[in-house]
């Protein structure tokens, strides 16, 4: 069934027709011969659309559709049902009228059934993208959201359980991740949620800052210190006492300050630049970071000693392409802020905007979608976003792959669905090659039992016998 559709009209062969065609098109049709029975029945039903005659006994169908929007204002959290006003005298000021008084479209008689079919096609998918929206807003406030991070992909759900956890201890927290996958979110979350979260949070952009710069940022200075040091400076770490610092882009701090870091952390004291008097700080440290901190040891370009400092609690965001069922979920939450923001009354997102964006690569991730999305409200005219621009380059200029592909979701779901069998047969290769092809071993290792171990080896053609 593709919705359940009212017909309101006082012409009995109409309704027979209309009801006729519609239910061929695999609708099914309620009728009411007058407005007053129409009501009646939408307090007994949901709707997905309502087509609605002009000139009716008792009252209009402008009459109808006032009476029917004062109703549903009062409904809160209920979508409007989509009303099609057909009238036998239609003019210009009629069908503006209309639409301003909150009809979703407006035909003339004769009504062409190629041109109703169309409006209904089109009114209930509109009603359905409106429940989507209300339910997703539903989710965020009762089970996707933690503090301002959205997400129910099972990676998001983890971090949550996670930020839950140690947001009750003093732990140090090494949280990795790309730009734009919302660091300082997640950062904001823990310390909020923590004893400290009436002390300060203070930030600290590592990247941002020079050596010197960054060491009195972190520290403070006394003055004469160093040229320019005119007057002494209280660091982030005394300003924050009792509270939470975040380090963001913790490995671009050089090896200097990264030693005085260890300090701090070892000691749980500072010195001022240029001082000697150390003073004694209560501070939580979490830092952040988009690199490889391990291969940075490596190559002795950050401490083995400070990184398991910070890695008592490590924390690794995905990027946005590695949850995309979150994609939904994260773009209707910014739809509702940037319409508050704009004052604008953009109700939904058409399937062709979604379409686009679930097969986008997203290399700015969550940051870049909240972008598009900012955009996308600013420049729209109707009450739907209708399309999206999305940025296919990086921030290095270079092509990013784009995920956009002609046709519908199902070919998105089928691309999907390889993608997971070609990562599922290289994960059991890779465990089978691990165990020498012991499959009880294998199994226990990769989290299944050896049944559906077992089909999976027979599904991607993979026999025990080729890893001993």
């Amino acid at each position: 069934m593709k919705g359940v559709l009212l017909i309101v009209d006082d012409e009995p062969d109409i309704l027979l027709v209309m009801t006729a065609n519609l239910r061929r098109e695999g609708y099914e049709v309620d009728t009411a011969g007058d407005g007053v029975e129409a009501l009646k029945k939408m307090e007994g039903r949901d709707y997905d659309a309502v087509i609605v005659d002009h000139q009716m006994p008792k009252f209009t169908g402008m009459e109808f559709l006032e009476l029917l929007r004062s109703r549903q204002v009062k409904a809160e959290g209920q979508p409007d049902i989509p009303v099609i006003l057909v009238t036998a005298y239609g003019t210009i000021e009629m069908a503006v009228k209309a639409m301003k008084d909150g009809a979703y479209s407006f035909l003339t008689k004769p009504v062409q059934f190629e041109d109703l079919s169309l409006q209904v096609k089109n009114a209930v998918e509109h009603r359905r993208l409106s429940r989507e929206v209300e339910s997703l807003r539903h989710e965020v406030e009762e089970r996707y959201q933690f503090g301002n991070i959205l997400g129910r992909t099972p990676q998001m759900q983890d971090i949550f359980q996670i930020i839950r956890t140690v947001a009750e201890t003093d732990a140090t927290v090494l949280i990795n991740g790309e730009s734009g996958t919302g660091k300082e979110l997640i950062a904001r979350a823990i310390h909020y949620n923590s004893r400290r979260k009436d002390r300060p949070f203070v930030v600290v952009s590592c990247s941002a800052l020079p050596e010197t710069l960054l060491e009195s940022e972190l520290f403070g200075h006394e003055k004469g210190a160093f040229t320019g040091a005119i007057r002494q400076r209280i660091g982030r770490f005394e300003m924050a006492d009792g509270g939470t610092v975040f380090l963001d882009e913790i490995g671009e701090m050089t090896m200097p300050v990264q030693l005085k870091l260890l300090r701090v952390l070892q000691e749980r004291e500072v010195e001022r630049v240029g001082g000697n008097q150390t003073i004694k700080v209560d501070v939580r440290l979490i830092a952040a970071t988009h690199k490889d901190l391990q291969r940075a040891m490596s190559e002795r370009q950050f401490r083995e000693d400070l990184f398991y400092r910070l890695n008592v609690v490590p924390l690794k965001l995905p990027p946005l392409r590695e949850r995309i069922d979150d994609i939904p979920l994260l773009a209707v939450h910014f739809l509702k802020k940037y319409c508050e923001k704009n004052q604008k009354l953009i109700k939904s997102i058409t399937p062709q905007a979604f379409d686009a964006m679930m097969h986008y690569s997203y290399p700015g991730n969550v940051r870049e979608l909240e972008n598009i999305i900012e955009r996308a409200v600013i420049m729209e005219k109707s009450d739907a976003i209708q399309r999206m621009d999305l940025e296919l380059a990086g921030a290095d200029g270079k092509p990013v792959q784009d995920f956009r592909i002609s046709g519908h979701l199902q070919q998105f779901r089928t691309m999907k669905a390889d993608v997971v069998e070609r990562f599922e047969k290289e994960y059991l290769t890779r465990v089978l090659s691990m165990y020498q092809g012991n499959m009880s071993k294998a199994s226990r290792h990769a989290g299944m039992n050896i049944k559906n171990f077992h089909d999976k080896m027979a599904r991607y053609g993979l026999k025990k016998e080729e890893f001993k």
